[in-house]
């Protein structure tokens, strides 16, 4: 099991490093918003290089709170619960403002690089531009007071790596550096070697939201992978595939137009698939013992049936002897008695003993297999079932009324059923004939009948779209659409004209309607039932799904022959159940399916550099940051600003994109005079510069004067801190 904390098993051993230095080596840290650099001054590479996030899982073992700093082995990161936490950055927009997370970032870092509890040496930390004086205090206090550093120095990542590619022969003292960052971008002139505060440019748009956009893009257009889409996957991607247009809009209608140069640079992702294996041919051992375990499963199926027919038939046999012993009691006793007989059971005539025994008796016989003669019930079978029924009200007793509603109730619901029956086996059989027909047809002439059966799907196919589109009858609305009224049927037509006059009669005075019982007949009217038009429609959508089914070749054809294998039905018109639509198909997963497509979204992602409205942010892109640093400059003439505009240097994480720098010399070139001359180089190394650039002014003899020693901190205090502005010219 690892330790609890990320720093004993993620940072090396560096205690005989950080003795060999004198205490007045100063330590140099590139305080970036995305990467923490610490080392030594004079050295050409910092010694500690991590990510600057914090996360705080919990241990699974121990359930104990774990700090964790920058980026973790993930063999590691099993051993924590990283569910309910996420990475937090003590940046905001480029400026520190998360202390708490600053002070675990700045203790993993000194104990990297060697440092016990206190660090006995002058550091410089680089800051953005135009820095709060609120954030440059805080980190003061925390490096003086926490850290017990003798003296410390501010300085800015950007003009820093500038002085830098000065001294390599890349840009000259009077010139124009455009920084693009992880979260934030920045324009500053330099005159002199000095850069000038005023007229500086920001942009909150960097390599973050290039990123952040990417991901949002791919998982829109590949929901099925989103949980592959992760942001260090992201950014893997941008780094690898992503450039910058040199004309956004015919790139993009480049792409649109799908031709040649658009498929060369479209690239695929291909996810990890594994190709389904192909079964081998079960041998005849294999068949035969799978027969013999599908008959041992129906032979139990088929017993269990049997015991719960057998106890099915027990129960009907004992409540039949029952009731009929029952009836054998009520025909020995008198007439006066059979009330009192009757009191105790849940019986209230005889008429009902034998109706239920009548029904026991039938469902008896259809337990044991026999055949049940079927008998049409007819009005006087009911009437025998239902004696109270056809008497009047006044030759009952108000108990004898009771029974007299329920038997109504219980007739009602047997004709209703019986009719529904009746109707049905009509239905069927009807269906049947006509499917003898055609099978009749079809074996006479099979060619002719398939022809047959073609027209008579494109006739109901027409009939039944014709009824379902809105009817017009050549009236058309302003909008060029059809009114309601031209769209309702004759029944529906007449519904409305009901309700229209039903409304206008009740709103003249006093609402009586129910009081007649004409007002009653209303409801009937307007019932749909009574809608001739709908009841043809369902009538042929009916023959539709019958003429589809003949044609259809699925396991729901009454024909055990295909008719036509190669028929689609029209789903949009009636579905048809079991129908093999194009949707309806299983098609097995392939490689394709696991593959994730960059066309567009490898130029459109880092656009945002240039049009930050893309994704909602209303401010400048980098072309016009460094038009609007040029006419800030104060008393600066011309001459100085094409100067300056020879010597524009690029760096930054987002500097390592291809095609940023021919597209922000068109930007540039367009904002400046005709013929005014332009030269846009790229930093030497865009990511590190910047520590080393404050490598070597921290190495210089010229550092010593830019520092604030601990004893003017705790005299003058924040004053110091708001007076504070290093000289980069050495």
């Amino acid at each position: 099991m690892p330790p609890s904390s990320s720093s004993s098993f993620t940072r090396p051993s560096r205690q005989s490093d950080y003795a060999r230095f004198s205490p007045t080596t100063p330590i140099v840290i590139d305080n970036g918003g995305s990467t923490f650099r610490i080392g030594w001054a004079g050295e050409s590479d910092p010694r500690i290089t991590f990510r600057n996030v914090v996360q705080r899982p919990r241990h699974k073992a121990t359930g104990d709170a774990v700090t964790l700093v920058g980026d973790q082995d993930p063999a590691l990161m099993k051993y924590f619960d990283c569910t309910r936490t996420s990475y937090r950055s003590p940046f905001d927009c480029n400026v520190v403002y998360q202390f708490e997370i600053m002070e675990y970032v700045l203790d993993y870092g000194f104990e990297c690089l060697g440092a016990n509890s206190e660090v006995n040496h002058p550091i410089l930390m680089t800051e953005c531009i135009c820095n709060p004086l609120s954030s440059r205090s805080k980190m003061a206090e925390l490096l003086f007071e926490t850290y017990g550093a003798p003296s410390i120095a501010f300085g800015v990542d950007a003009i820093f790596s500038y002085k830098l590619n000065q001294q390599y022969g890349r840009c000259y003292e009077d010139g124009l550096t455009v920084c693009s960052g992880f979260s934030t971008s920045h324009v500053i002139p330099i005159v002199q070697g000095e850069p000038v505060t005023k007229a500086c440019c920001r942009t909150n748009i960097g390599g973050f939201h290039i990123t952040d956009y990417l991901k949002q893009l791919l998982s829109l257009k590949h929901p099925q992978h989103i949980s592959n889409i992760t942001w260090e996957k992201a950014e893997e991607l941008k780094m690898e595939h992503c450039y910058v247009a040199q004309d956004f809009t015919s790139e993009l209608q480049q792409f649109q137009k799908g031709n040649e140069d658009a498929k060369e640079k479209t690239r695929c992702w291909q996810l990890p698939w594994v190709a389904p294996t192909q079964g081998e041919v079960p041998s005849e051992e294999e068949l035969t013992r799978r027969a013999a375990l599908k008959e041992k499963q129906g032979q139990r199926l088929r017993d269990m049936a049997a015991a719960r027919r057998s106890l099915r038939i027990t129960e009907l046999e004992n409540e039949l002897n029952g009731l009929e012993n029952l009836s054998q009691q009520l025909d020995e006793v008198d007439e006066h008695d059979v009330s009192s007989i009757l009191a105790g059971t849940k019986f209230y005539s005889r008429q009902e003993i034998e109706s239920n025994i009548i029904r026991l008796t039938q469902s008896l016989r259809k337990a044991k297999g026999e055949p049940i003669e079927v008998e049409e019930k007819n009005d006087a079978s009911l009437l025998e079932k239902y004696p109270l029924a056809s008497v009047p009200d006044e030759m009952l007793t108000p108990e004898q009324l009771k029974e007299k509603k329920k038997q109504i109730f219980l007739k009602t619901t047997s004709e209703g059923r019986l009719l529904a029956k009746q109707k049905r086996l009509e239905e069927e059989s009807i269906r049947e004939r006509q499917n003898q027909l055609d099978e009749e047809k079809r074996l006479e002439n099979p060619e002719l009948y398939l022809e047959q059966m073609h027209a008579r799907y494109r006739e109901l196919c027409e009939r039944v779209e014709q009824r379902k589109k809105p009817k017009t009858n050549g009236n058309h609305n302003l909008l060029g659409g059809v009114g309601r009224g031209e769209r309702l049927t004759a029944a529906q037509k007449e519904r409305m004209r009901l309700l229209t006059s039903a409304a206008f009669d009740r709103g003249k005075g006093e609402d009586t309607f129910g009081a007649r019982d004409e007002d009653w007949q209303l409801y009937k009217l307007m019932s749909k039932d009574n809608d001739d038009d709908d009841n043809s429609l369902d009538e042929e959508e009916a023959e539709l799904a019958r003429v589809t089914c003949r044609l259809q070749a699925n396991d729901l054809s009454p024909l055990p022959q295909d008719i036509d294998p190669n028929f689609v039905p029209r789903s949009d018109l009636v579905p048809i159940p079991g129908g093999t639509t194009e949707f309806q198909k299983f098609r097995p997963q392939t490689a394709e399916d696991f593959q994730i497509i960059l066309d567009v979204e490898r130029f459109k992602c880092p656009e945002v550099l240039f049009q930050p409205n893309m994704i909602g942010i209303d401010q400048a892109g980098l072309d016009e940051m460094a038009g609007i640093s040029l006419r800030r400059l104060p008393s600066v003439d011309d001459s100085l600003k094409a100067e300056m505009s020879k010597s524009v240097l690029v760096t930054g994480g987002c500097a390592l994109l291809p095609g940023l720098l021919p597209r922000l010399e068109a930007g540039i070139r367009q904002l400046r005079p005709y013929l005014s001359p332009l030269k846009v180089v790229r930093a030497s190394d865009p990511v590190l510069d910047a520590w080393r650039g404050a490598s070597r002014y921290a190495n210089s003899p010229h550092f010593t004067l830019q520092t604030i020693s601990i004893q003017d901190y705790y005299e003058k205090g924040e004053s110091l801190l708001r007076q504070y502005q290093m000289k980069y010219t050495i």
